[in-house]
């Protein structure tokens, strides 16, 4: 079977670094823009009733093949797990699953229309290949067990920033907090002295960590 992109996505993370290990962890804004054949009112005729979709979409950027065995960030990178047992993007198809808010549909954009949405955790420019309404009652399983990511659910991070933000608007200094707070680190990362970066939203961000917290060195124009 061949597949297409039926939209592809932008949002403000232009770099892999610091991108949420999975979508809804914060409100990231973003926009889904369907290729030519698809834009039209007709593709998402009744859409606006439901209040989160599933994205299906591909590691466009991964660069390694699929393995039978991967190394969690969350379990320090050193631990194997079998790929069908977590979520790395070195796949034997290279498909990612994302559950996003629909805050809107914009019919006024020059590419109406376009599907305004929050809390994704996709590179900019990432192809989507299929967009489907979440269901509630089918969807949600509320004593589900994850398995190890339930052991690291309260990783994380306090933010402390030792640079300048006033320049920074209050909604993306929020959601680089929010970004930080879930330590992007790999888990066997443990020096201090050890300087990060990543971009979001048109910002570079610096920063080491240290006894639990994220220091912020720098915010600048990337």
């Amino acid at each position: 079977m061949q597949i297409e992109a039926v939209a592809h996505i932008e949002t403000p993370f232009s770099t892999k670094f610091g991108i949420p290990r999975q979508s809804g962890l914060t409100n990231t804004p973003a926009r889904i823009i369907f290729e030519p054949s698809f834009r039209h009112p007709d593709a998402v005729r009744g859409l606006e009733a439901f209040s989160h979709l599933w994205l299906i979409w591909e590691f466009s950027e991964a660069t390694y093949g699929a393995a039978l065995t991967v190394r969690p960030p969350r379990l320090g990178g050193n631990t194997r797990v079998g790929v069908f047992a977590s979520r790395s993007p070195f796949r034997p198809n290279r498909l990612g699953l994302s559950a996003v808010k629909l805050e809107r549909v914009d019919y006024a954009d020059p590419l109406a229309p376009v599907l305004v949405v929050s809390g994704a955790d996709l590179l900019n420019g990432t192809p989507i290949y299929d967009i489907k309404p979440y269901l509630p009652f089918a969807d949600s399983i509320p004593h589900a067990v994850g398995g190890f990511a339930d052991r690291h659910l309260a990783d994380g991070l306090q933010v402390e920033f030792l640079c300048e933000t006033a320049f920074v608007p209050d909604a993306a200094l929020a959601e680089i907090t929010a970004l930080l707070a879930q330590d992007p680190r790999p888990h066997y990362q443990s020096d201090p002295t050890r300087v990060y970066a990543f971009e979001y939203g048109g910002y570079r961000i610096r920063f080491r960590s240290d006894e639990g917290k994220a220091l912020v060195e720098e915010i600048c124009k990337a």
